[in-house]
């Protein structure tokens, strides 16, 4: 189902997001009424709301509409959609943009409670997203890539700059061990991901620093992060292979696990 501020969403309401692709969105996984990192997520909504439309988004009633459809003492998990965008917004108008609503969709949570995902065989291609800082609706970029990717044999596509940088992947943030058994995040133009900020925040030993082709094959390990995949090992970058079972990364899954849930 989903909900557009609070009601059933319309399929006009839809067509006109599907035709137009401007707006913003956020993830959020709801387990048994709760989201890790909620007033991030929020915070988020908030800021990219003033800086695609210039309006003021209320994050108690996106709160409420969330709680609406993914709240309400539901067990187990379900991925959350939040999309921000403007059901009357004009293609040859779009400055007059700045009514922006609450779009809320859902969809089950992969994996499962103590079943960590299979480590990930990824591809680097070359790209660099429109306005990374923000987490806007624009994905024709990625997913062209990862589709690319995934044709060549791999499960997805990490992206690197015109300098050779790695940045981040499709849509989850990167982080690698290195041979001490630091937590090295790169030093780029990427979107701040709500788990690499909670796990950032819960660590020490975290560093960021730029990783070039010869930094990445010095890794002993490698990871994504994002709230649907929360940490999960790479097994190889291009013809790079990691160790997956790294205890770093380990203790990494379980200082996101500890994190608490904040209640809708």
């Amino acid at each position: 189902m989903a909900t557009l501020n609070g009601s059933p969403a319309s399929p006009a309401a839809l067509q006109a997001l599907a035709l137009t692709n401007y707006g913003h969105f956020t993830t959020m996984k709801v387990e048994d009424g709760g989201v890790r990192g909620l007033a991030l997520h929020l915070a988020r909504l908030v800021a990219d709301c003033r800086a695609v439309f210039g309006a003021e988004l209320d994050p108690a009633w996106v709160r409420e509409c969330v709680r609406r459809e993914a709240g309400g003492g539901r067990a187990g998990a379900v991925m959350v959609r939040v999309t921000v965008f403007d059901p009357g917004l004009d293609l040859t108008a779009p400055d007059r943009a700045g009514r922006p609503g609450v779009l809320v969709t859902t969809r089950p949570a992969a994996g499962g409670a103590g079943r960590p995902l299979p480590a990930l065989r990824v591809q680097r291609l070359p790209f660099h997203r429109d306005t990374p800082s923000v987490k806007h609706v624009a994905l024709f970029g990625q997913l062209r890539l990862r589709r690319a990717a995934r044709l060549a044999g791999f499960d997805d596509v990490l992206f690197s700059g015109a300098d050779g940088l790695v940045s981040e992947g499709c849509t989850w943030n990167i982080g690698f061990v290195d041979e001490a058994g630091a937590v090295v995040w790169p030093d780029a133009e990427v979107l701040p991901g709500t788990t690499m900020r909670l796990l950032r925040a819960a660590g020490a030993g975290h560093v960021t620093a730029p990783v070039t082709d010869a930094r990445l094959r010095s890794m002993r390990a490698a990871f994504a992060t994002s709230t649907g995949l929360g940490v999960r090992a790479l097994a190889a970058v291009d013809d790079i292979v990691f160790r997956a079972d790294d205890p770093v990364i380990g203790a990494l899954r379980e200082s996101y696990a500890a994190v608490p849930l904040d209640r809708l």
